[in-house]
């Protein structure tokens, strides 16, 4: 049967791309809470038009990163400390999860895989190769959530990571060295099938890199009071 032509596609494409843009300006802090994003303004930036611009920061407002406010525009939300740590506690609910079912079905073509990985990641690390290490890291995820043979808990994963950009993961001082630490406990773990262990270490590895964005986040003067996050958290 010939389907009919999704002519919405590429648009929706580029709300994403939108969305991602606009995430980054916020988490930054180059655009910080209360203030008006301009529609025409991110559309110069991005060299489209202004349909994808709005759809995609209607995405973010079902993030919560912005509010539409009738007749002047949208809002910047922002987020809390406490934001960030829910979203790395929710991924490392499920990323363990997979872990432990990953540690039990994984065959050795996979083991293999991941230590080629994990001595690639090294390497790009000792070279300060940034775009490299952090595109190594997240394949080492990616190998391990899809041995686990479980798409849909593989999809709610990838869905909570987009709401934080990789590339801030990069400049996070102490994230860099801690995720060879982790990636090692980890693979040693797979390759002594103890799932208990993969669990727990996986858990610990995305907490404590929510716990460096914030700290990351701080000194970078996200937040500017405890009052003013505390305001944000009651809305």
């Amino acid at each position: 049967m010939d389907l009919p032509i999704n002519d919405a596609a590429p648009r929706r494409q580029l709300s994403q791309e939108v969305a991602i843009y606009v995430r980054e300006l916020i988490i930054s802090g180059r655009v910080r809470r209360g203030e008006f994003l301009r529609i025409d303004s991110i559309a110069r930036a991005m060299q489209t038009s202004s349909t994808p611009v709005r759809e995609g920061l209607l995405l973010l407002q079902i993030e919560g990163f912005v509010r539409l406010s009738p007749r002047r525009g949208f809002q910047v939300v922002g987020f809390s400390r406490q934001d960030v740590r829910d979203i790395f506690w929710a991924q490392a609910v499920l990323a363990s999860e997979l872990a432990a079912r990953a540690t039990e079905a994984m065959p050795q073509s996979g083991i293999s895989e991941l230590e080629h990985l994990l001595a690639a990641h090294r390497a790009a690390v000792s070279a300060a190769d940034e775009p490299s290490f952090t595109r190594l890291a997240h394949m080492f995820h990616r190998a391990i959530n899809l041995s686990a043979k479980s798409n849909r808990l593989a999809i709610l994963l990838g869905t909570m990571t987009k709401q934080l950009p990789n590339r801030f993961y990069g400049m996070i001082e102490g994230q860099v060295k801690g995720s060879l630490h982790y990636h090692a406990l980890i693979l040693d773990a797979i390759r002594k099938r103890d799932a208990v262990t993969v669990r727990a270490v996986m858990h610990e590895h995305i907490v404590s890199g929510g716990e460096m964005l914030v700290h990351h986040l701080e000194a970078q003067g996200i937040w500017s009071d405890e009052s003013e996050d505390a305001a944000l958290l009651q809305e």
